[in-house]
């Protein structure tokens, strides 16, 4: 039996690589590389896409609420990921750190709803083409953003507030770069039920149940590619969806990965674990608007137009 003490900590210490802090000047580039592809690529599909009334169309359109999502994802990580590499400063604010759990799960559970849109997008543009304009209006479009936006405030919402309830005894040591909110549960001395059932609530009814529908979104359309009888049509309804098929891989691959690790692998070294955390949350921003300006013709376009105000 032990006489723990019981508080609430000022602060929470992250980590970093442990027992690679020699080699941190070594990651610097890397990680300031990193933030820097993902920050000016998502920044760029959006101004290309607001300047470009040819692309206010519903599949650039979720294309722009994708890279906004993910432009949170990477400015919500930033601050402590590079504090920790480029001055040792591994310290964050209890409040900050809530913060950032909130803004980190809001942009990924948002991020996760516009990859299912877009793969309806794609479903309706293939199945029906004529009226694709017609079923995806702007309003419908600015309706689906805004309420993927208001899904992931409402559902990350009490979380803080069901962590700043429960008493700490002692240990405030988190094990990654930032704060998550399956981190930061394992560290209260108090009943943790009602996070942990909310936290397995959230991931089952966002990332579960839109990985699912995306699934069945694609079935259907190769259901109905397959019924396309020019052998060209069928290849080009294809072609439209490379890029998002690429974004979903890009996005769950990593997702599902680090499940796995901390499922089945809990004896891993630290630093995998870690790196696989830093890959999941880091890649998504960084190769989609690479796959983008790549996969699709007019998002190319748009950047020349936009650096050399060239036409077409």
């Amino acid at each position: 039996m032990f006489n723990i003490s019981q508080f609430t900590p000022k602060y929470f210490l992250l980590t970093g690589f442990p027992g690679l802090e020699a080699l941190y000047p070594w990651f610097i580039l890397p990680f300031c590389s990193t933030y820097l592809v993902a920050l000016v690529g998502n920044s760029l599909i959006l101004t290309v896409i607001k300047k470009t009334t040819s692309l206010h169309q519903p599949m650039y359109l979720f294309l722009a609420m994708l890279a906004f999502a993910e432009l949170g994802v990477s400015a919500s990580t930033l601050p402590t990921v590079l504090s920790i590499f480029l001055f040792r400063a591994n310290e964050i604010n209890f409040e900050a750190c809530l913060l950032q759990m909130f803004f980190i799960h809001s942009f990924s559970i948002m991020e996760s709803g516009v990859l299912l849109a877009m793969s309806v997008d794609r479903f309706v543009a293939i199945y029906n083409p004529l009226r694709y304009t017609t079923i995806l209006t702007l309003p419908r479009i600015a309706g689906t953003g805004a309420a993927l936006g208001l899904k992931s405030v409402m559902l990350m919402f009490p979380l803080p507030f069901l962590l700043k309830r429960l008493p700490f005894c002692g240990h405030n040591t988190l094990s990654h770069s930032y704060c998550l909110h399956s981190d930061l549960i394992q560290l209260p001395c108090g009943d943790t039920r009602p996070n942990s059932i909310l936290g397995l609530c959230i991931v089952t009814s966002t990332f579960g149940l839109d990985f699912l529908l995306i699934v069945v979104s694609y079935v259907l359309i190769l259901h109905t590619v397959l019924g396309i009888t020019s052998g060209e049509g069928r290849r080009k309804a294809l072609n439209t969806c490379v890029s998002h098929i690429s974004a979903v891989l890009v996005y769950y691959v990593p997702m599902i990965s680090v499940a796995l690790v901390h499922r089945f692998m809990k004896h891993a070294a630290p630093a995998v674990r870690l790196l696989l955390a830093n890959v999941y949350l880091l890649v998504p921003p960084v190769l989609n608007p690479i796959i983008y300006s790549i996969k699709t013709k007019q998002i190319r376009q748009g950047l020349l137009q936009l650096f050399l105000h060239r036409k077409y």
